[in-house]
């Protein structure tokens, strides 16, 4: 089955351009397009794409923040987001990566390596460019030792800890509240406290 896309970016010949790339691309089909942030929001609701495609720099809302709504901590099922772009900034990457995107992608890299990060995303992965790789982990390594996973300040909750094995298990908000009969908000409630205690940003660092 091919990975359905959605790609947002503001600027209509360089979404023409995409679209050309991936509908040529065995395995891979483009579902929609959207223009700018809210857009891309709406349209990746509506469309359930197995993968978002999302530009950085975009009027009315940002990738990041995009990103953020759809696969953020408040996201009730997380979408595979992949972040693409012409500038190579630190900030972007740790924004994009902390907002919970899957996938960071220079716009020069090439089609091989797009179509790389779009079917990591598909099946759960990770592939940032190789140009910030090297710089993320230049960073890791200058930076103090935390561990696996910072120890939280103040001792989780048996709760906390049932809600933290499920999202290390792969399973979404709603899949969790059925599990543990809670609602929805209560699920969202523990992972916020979780991140907070834990000095972590989103889901992905909590897995």
């Amino acid at each position: 089955m091919a990975v359905r896309v959605l790609v947002a970016d503001d600027q209509a010949l360089i979404r023409a351009g995409l679209r050309v790339i991936l509908d040529h691309q065995p395995g891979i089909e483009v579902i929609g397009e959207a223009a700018d942030g809210r857009q891309a929001v709406a349209l990746a609701r509506q469309l359930r794409p197995d993968v978002c495609l999302f530009d950085i720099r975009m009027p009315e809302m940002d990738g990041i923040e995009a990103t953020r709504i759809l696969a953020g901590p408040q996201a009730d099922t997380p979408f595979a987001i992949v972040m693409i772009t012409t500038y190579d900034l630190d900030e972007y990457v740790y924004n994009a990566l902390r907002a919970g995107a899957r996938g960071f992608v220079l716009k020069d890299a090439g089609p091989e390596l797009l179509v790389q990060a779009i079917h990591a995303a598909a099946n759960g992965d990770a592939l940032i460019s190789p140009s910030v790789t090297a710089r993320l982990l230049s960073t890791f390594a200058r930076g103090p030792d935390r561990g696996e996973l910072a120890q939280p300040v103040t001792p989780l909750t048996d709760r906390e800890e049932e809600v933290l094995a499920r999202v290390s298990h792969g399973l979404t908000n709603a899949e969790i509240a059925d599990e543990l009969h809670v609602s929805l908000s209560t699920v969202k409630t523990h992972l916020t406290s979780l991140m907070t205690k834990l000095d972590v940003r989103n889901r992905v660092e909590l897995a």
